[in-house]
């Protein structure tokens, strides 16, 4: 092909990136950005040849998957304390901000080309703020991480507390044993199931298994709701944090312009579990409802079949505790990284000896603190609470009120101010309980 000496030359249009990875280097190529640009060019997303792009259905299994967690087990309890009528009323304008909150992200992301949360902060709040960022991650992660390992443990080899032992499944099934005690099936958990999991680099490869977490949470649902037949605020207001991870879905997405309906029929589909788990363990349990309804599936439930049923509920939740890992600790290794190896030129999937080096110290944190830290709960109320809200809604809000690119409308300003003031009333409530809860068991030292 040949060119007219006549013809102008080609004309080059870029936008200038404080990071360089985001930089168009292609000289001979006419690229325009606006706010319908993905996040990821398609070529950049692809990891490999044989990886075209994720489906939609497999991110919203995965959005869904870190969505629902260990939070679910709480919801139950809420409507003891809120009422049936004004609990669901909660749950579902919860559900409606975190949607805000998340639009709002994607609305910045594609003005500012981030794509990733840490990349959005450090636009509107450099460096510092990235590192605010990535340190509520890890720290929120990994309570949650760690907690899941607790459950896991007392579901399947048992806990004592206060002088009363309760037996976990295998110890019930088998008698006791070495192999049944705490230590050993967190280890075989954690080398077998875990390691495994945690070895995936791209979000893509664990839809299936979201999927199956997202069928288990259902079952839960399903076997509540047939024994019922047969016979609060700061939990809610975390019960939808997924933020960390709806870039590195929307990254992989063939279509990154999907993100926003993926959000909001993973959100759709996550509120009504959450109503109806919520509904069918009050009518259950009724003022009985403990703050963990798990703890209430160890006793006869008066319907035919009942031992059966308690371990169904409990083997299916612990599976599913085990599938939703992976996804939380995908965030947890990357957010890491960036906070400890923030300037490594290498990308983490591509330097296989940092991948595996963080991906072990993690794992090991989390098995030493599940083995050493038996009442967790307490601890990380205080810390995975805080940084949850932040990450769901305070550093949202405050995204949006920096507008440094300033296309935020009076109403996008109003709602970050409303969302603040939620967050830090909630965050009040929950670490005044906390402390109250965590004083009270202290015995007094006059007594």
């Amino acid at each position: 092909m040949t060119i007219s000496p006549s013809s102008p030359p080609q004309q080059q249009e870029t936008k200038k990136h404080k990071h360089s990875s985001r930089r168009h280097k292609n000289k001979h190529t006419h690229v325009t950005i606006n706010e319908k640009t993905p996040l990821v060019p398609k070529k950049q997303r692809a990891h490999s040849s044989e990886f075209n792009g994720a489906s939609m259905s497999g991110a919203i299994m995965n959005l869904s998957t870190t969505i629902i967690g260990a939070g679910i087990m709480a919801l139950p309890a809420t409507m003891k304390v809120l009422g049936l009528g004004l609990g669901i009323i909660v749950i579902v304008l919860v559900g409606v901000l975190s949607e805000a909150t998340v639009r709002i992200l994607l609305k910045y992301s594609k003005q500012g080309g981030s794509d990733s949360y840490a990349g959005l902060m450090d636009d509107a709040f450099g460096d510092f703020g990235k590192k605010v960022l990535e340190s509520c991650v890890v720290i929120n992660n990994l309570g949650v991480l760690v907690i899941y390992m607790i459950i896991l443990g007392d579901v399947v080899a048992g806990s004592s507390a206060n002088g009363v032992h309760h037996p976990g499944l295998l110890e019930g099934w088998f008698g006791p044993h070495w192999w049944t005690g705490r230590v050993f099936v967190l280890l075989v958990t954690t080398i077998g199931v875990f390691v495994p999991l945690a070895s995936l680099k791209r979000m893509d490869s664990l839809s299936v298994t979201s999927s199956l977490a997202v069928a288990l949470a259902v079952v839960f649902l399903l076997i509540l709701a047939g024994i019922s037949l047969f016979t609060a605020v700061p939990v809610l207001v975390t019960a939808y944090i997924c933020h960390f991870n709806v870039h590195s879905i929307g990254n992989e997405l063939e279509n990154p312009a999907l993100i926003e309906p993926i959000v909001q029929i993973s959100l759709v589909l996550c509120t009504l579990v959450y109503i109806m788990t919520s509904f069918f363990g009050f009518v259950l349990f009724g003022d009985s409802t403990m703050g963990d309804i798990l703890s209430n599936f160890d006793s006869d439930l008066g319907v035919p079949f009942s031992i059966e049923l308690n371990d169904i509920v409990r083997v299916s939740y612990a599976l599913h505790l085990m599938l939703v890992f992976p996804l939380v600790f995908y965030a947890l290794r990357l957010n890491a990284d960036g906070l400890f190896f923030g300037s490594s030129q290498i990308p983490l999937e591509s330097d296989n000896k940092r991948f595996a080096s963080i991906s072990a110290g993690l794992l090991l944190v989390i098995y030493l603190g599940a083995n050493f830290i038996p009442s967790a709960w307490d601890a990380f109320q205080f810390t995975g609470a805080t940084a949850a809200v932040c990450i769901g809604f305070i550093f949202p809000a405050s995204i949006a009120i920096r507008d440094v690119h300033g296309i935020a409308t009076r109403r996008d300003k109003m709602l970050a101010v409303l969302m603040i003031g939620l967050a830090v009333f909630a965050n009040v409530i929950a670490i005044y309980s906390d402390a109250y809860a965590l004083f009270k068991k202290k015995p007094s030292p006059t007594a």
